[in-house]
């Protein structure tokens, strides 16, 4: 007897779902088919960052998809304009490229650390490193970026120009450059690999160590970006500014919308025909884009998210305490939390889920918390109560 779930003969095996299919969405709740509704602490992986069918939200796709899709970036698409010139207005940059998703904005960003030392005459300069526990996608480029074996193998056939060192340890950084090295990608909060955020001093550190060596400092913000952890961009609470950057996820508030960002200096050698992407920054993505925008830069609304980060890590410490059997630690930075667990995470996922609330796995046998930054008082509170309930049945 098969053991494929009915409905999913079609789909090749790489994912493994729970049998739960939704049908809608409305602000933190999801609504299975079967009637039962989930407190969304998974936000689809940090994509949705204003929840489900937020009517502003819904209301720009509604809008453009009255006037039109798609063009191509053989026309000028006004929507991905405006938001572009509202990043760069907001951010250390001066250019944007807008691709699908956070694989495709590495890729690109990881093109741009590679043409700008080609442009400077040292085309030797090729190799990229990157750092251990990482996670930048699943393309080729990103997961050799990577280097995760488990991601890997069967995939690459030599080391594809990419470097790894220990996340945090500047004198292993260091010692990994060389007279080929183009420049340094990382995450400044490590989603897959932890929630580890990297400390200011770390990030100062690398910082002045491209300086230094003349190479480009790429951060991926596709997870710990676009408000997650409570600025605008995680790069902000270092006080640096990098030379690339990468978005994707909350940025289309769950439409697919990725962008690389960078300085002048970064984007100079990228020139007409060095890149391209036929759907990148589409017109309903740029109208999403610019809705999320919105949202994210009403007075005070940033602020809103550290306020209700520092509740529920409070909240949640007083659960360690409560449960040291089942609980560990709380790490992470803003509404970007990791709960380290006594008990292995998975059995924690999947007791969590039948209470009726999603979460996702991370690194270091963590529980990782995404949930809308909208998120009310009212849903944490629901989510800690569903937590201790969780934990007092598994350590009973």
């Amino acid at each position: 007897m098969s053991n494929v779930l009915p409905g999913r003969e079609a789909m090749m095996t790489t994912y493994n779902p729970p049998n739960i299919a939704f049908e809608r969405g409305e602000g933190t709740w999801l609504y299975a088919e079967d009637g039962k509704k989930y407190l969304d602490f998974y936000s689809g992986i940090a994509v949705c960052a204003f929840g489900h069918a937020h009517p502003h939200l819904v209301a720009a796709l509604k809008d453009q998809a009255d006037k039109f899709w798609h063009c191509s970036n053989m026309f000028r698409v006004t929507e991905s304009e405006k938001l572009a010139k509202r990043l760069t207005d907001n951010s250390f940059a001066s250019k944007v490229f807008f691709s699908n998703s956070g694989a495709e904005a590495n890729e690109c960003g990881l093109k741009v650390l590679r043409k700008y030392q080609e442009a400077k005459g040292r085309p030797e300069r090729k190799r990229i490193i990157g750092m251990t526990s990482a996670f930048h996608g699943r393309t080729l480029g990103t997961i050799a970026a990577a280097g995760n074996p488990a991601h890997t193998a069967g995939f690459l056939m030599e080391d594809e120009g990419y470097d790894q060192v220990p996340f945090g340890d500047l004198e292993a950084l260091e010692a990994a450059i060389t007279n080929e090295t183009a420049g340094v990608i990382f995450e400044p909060v490590q989603g897959e690999g932890g929630i580890r955020p990297g400390t200011a001093e770390y990030l100062r550190g690398i910082r002045a160590l491209c300086d230094k060596h003349d190479i480009l400092m790429m951060v991926d913000e596709v997870q710990c970006g676009m408000g997650r952890t409570g600025k605008l961009f995680a790069y902000e609470w270092s006080g640096i500014e990098p030379d690339v950057m990468s978005l994707a996820k909350g940025i289309g508030g769950g439409f697919p919308l990725g962008a690389c960002l960078a300085n002048d200096k970064a984007a100079e050698a990228m020139i007409f025909g060095t890149h391209g992407s036929t759907y990148g920054g589409n017109p309903l993505a740029g109208a999403v884009g610019n809705a999320v925008m919105d949202l994210l830069m009403e007075d005070g609304f940033l602020a809103s998210v550290t306020e209700k980060s520092n509740k529920v890590r409070a909240q949640l410490e007083e659960l360690i305490a409560k449960h040291p059997k089942a609980l560990v630690s709380v790490h992470g930075l803003g509404l970007m939390i990791g709960l380290k667990c006594a008990i292995p995470n998975g059995d924690v996922l999947v007791e969590l889920r039948n209470e009726g609330m999603l979460c996702a796995k991370s690194g270091d046998n963590q529980i990782r918390f995404l949930p809308p930054l909208n998120v009310s008082d009212d849903e944490l509170d629901t989510a800690i109560e569903i937590l201790d309930r969780v934990c007092t049945k598994l350590t009973a």
